[in-house]
């Protein structure tokens, strides 16, 4: 394969490194309600942090593709499917983004328990409108938060069967422009 069917290696390691991440944070999300409550702040702080972490990855992405545009999908593929694909590709720019801001809103309406990230420093709370209910605003963006997460694991799915027809049906490069060079060989 050459050079301009795939992804650079920057774009590649990005799109694994915020998978990884994310993918173990909707788990650590979804599960660290029911830890016991001697290990719930430490899942807590790994959650904020890690979500922090996936938002700068993620605008560097960002700057990172509209910078280089990623490779042209296969001549053969129906125009439907590549706006599909495309489509799918904002949308999860989109969610990417908005999880970890909603979650960081959340704690920042509230501020009852302040963001550490890794242990190293404190985030600064996002500044809210005076005389905002913080509770009910926290509540509010605590469900955006939620519904992001939903929706995040129903993009993953229809992303990853994408990707799954395209290699196993179609046989077409779209799956293995994206894997790192070391997993094809």
């Amino acid at each position: 394969m050459t050079g301009s069917l795939r992804y650079d290696p920057i774009a590649v390691t990005l799109h694994w490194l915020i998978a990884l991440l994310i993918i173990g944070m909707l788990a650590l999300g979804f599960l660290m309600e029911d830890f016991p409550g001697s290990i719930r702040p430490l899942a807590y702080t790994l959650h904020k942090s890690t979500g922090i972490t996936i938002l700068a990855l993620s605008l560097f992405r960002l700057v990172w593709r509209l910078l280089n545009p990623p490779p042209a999908l296969p001549a053969a593929m129906p125009r439907h499917l590549k706006l599909a694909a495309k489509a799918t590709h904002w949308l999860f720019y989109v969610l990417i983004l908005a999880m970890p801001l909603s979650g960081w809103l959340m704690v920042s309406a509230s501020q009852k328990y302040p963001t550490v990230f890794f242990w190293i420093g404190e985030v600064p709370f996002i500044p809210m409108p005076t005389g905002i209910d913080g509770k009910a605003t926290a509540h509010m963006f605590g469900d955006y938060h939620l519904w992001f997460a939903y929706s995040t694991l129903l993009l993953l799915a229809l992303h990853l069967g994408a990707a799954l027809k395209h290699h196993f049906v179609d046989r077409d490069t779209v799956l293995t422009r994206m894997l790192p060079r070391w997993v094809q060989r």
